[in-house]
């Protein structure tokens, strides 16, 4: 152990022949302080290795400079790439991040909240899975720092950022109408949270304005998908219609590496795309642009979710004011089209 780790204030008051109160002022950068009495302690503290216990200072200030992060799949691009603009807004302000991956289980996302309250967290950051909130509900009404990220809960006075996920499901669905799909299934994750349903709301959308017929059997939804199936719930569900002999000539996904897992199927059964079926994913991830064919999706931003996402926390936490007040933040979203 270096000399450093047992330097204590007492020792730099004592050779400075001035109070323990006076060093802790002046390491402290408080204003009430003699400029040369100030001068002084920081040399001889320099001089002796003193290291500041940052730890015990955030303690007793009740600020610790640390927020969590809860995101429900670690190993989908979308949230590592959303979690590199929360890490950048970090760093910038000199904050720390307990991560935590709920797996997008409702039992975890409980146990995690409690878990980064205990560790005295300032802020949470929050990607919300299901439709029971009552986990959020009394933080809320304690005015924690919390911000939920990527979904939405109407009436609700908390801090939330997000993208327009309507007009993202009607950019991909009236694509397909363009390309000349007449019937177009979609793929989605469980209808619990307010992506799903705004994807699900702008797909019907565009098919009632173009005067297409569609059924509920037309949307496919992947039951149990959890951390790392969605690949395999794309490809499932494809090749379940295709046994089927249902019809179809073009598909939603709702995400893109749902959107993987259908292009597997197709090709499997020699389904030429998009001659034969054309396919639009969500989220844009870098692997998109890299598959064959290069699929075409619905772009988010994703850093500047995560970037701003960390900006409103920051402003909540830094605010004295602990009021029923909220911001609420839409992203804008844009179709790439490639080939698929």
């Amino acid at each position: 152990m270096s000399r450093s780790s047992f330097v204590t204030i007492k020792d730099i008051a004592e050779k400075a022949g001035v109070s323990v109160n006076t060093v802790s002022r002046a390491l402290n950068d408080k204003p009430d302080i003699n400029p040369q009495t100030k001068e002084k302690i920081e040399k001889i503290a320099q001089e002796l290795g003193y290291v500041k216990n940052i730890y015990a200072t955030m303690l007793k200030s009740n600020v610790t400079h640390t927020i969590g992060v809860i995101m429900p799949d670690s190993s989908n691009p979308f949230f590592s790439e959303v979690f590199k603009g929360i890490d950048k807004a970090a760093r910038e302000n000199n904050y720390q991040i307990i991560i935590m991956n709920s797996e997008g289980l409702y039992e975890n996302e409980e146990k995690f909240l409690k878990t980064l309250l205990e560790r005295r967290v300032d802020g949470i950051l929050l990607f919300p899975m299901q439709k029971s909130y009552e986990d959020i509900q009394e933080l809320i009404k304690e005015h924690f720092p919390i911000v939920l990220v990527g979904r939405e809960i109407d009436g609700w006075n908390v801090d939330e950022i997000f993208s327009d996920e309507v007009k993202g499901g009607y950019l991909a669905t009236k694509y397909l109408i363009e390309k000349g799909c007449k019937k177009i299934k979609m793929i989605t994750d469980q209808l619990y949270n307010s992506a799903s349903y705004g994807r699900l709301q702008g797909y019907k959308k565009a098919l009632k304005e173009k005067g297409l017929t569609f059924s509920e059997d037309d949307i496919k939804i992947c039951e149990g998908i959890h951390e790392g199936y969605h690949v395999k719930a794309g490809y499932d569900k494809t090749m379940e219609m295709i046994r089927k002999k249902e019809e179809f000539d073009g598909i939603f996904c709702y995400n893109d590496l749902i959107a993987y897992g259908a292009i597997k199927a197709l090709k499997e059964n020699n389904l030429k795309i998009p001659q034969n079926v054309s396919v639009v994913g969500y989220d844009d991830i870098a692997f998109s642009k890299l598959i064959d064919p290069e699929l075409t999706t619905v772009k988010v931003k994703k850093f500047e979710m995560g970037y701003e996402a960390f900006q409103m926390l920051y402003k909540r936490i830094k605010s004295k004011k602990r009021d029923n007040s909220s911001t609420r933040k839409v992203l804008d979203i844009e179709l790439v089209v490639r080939k698929s």
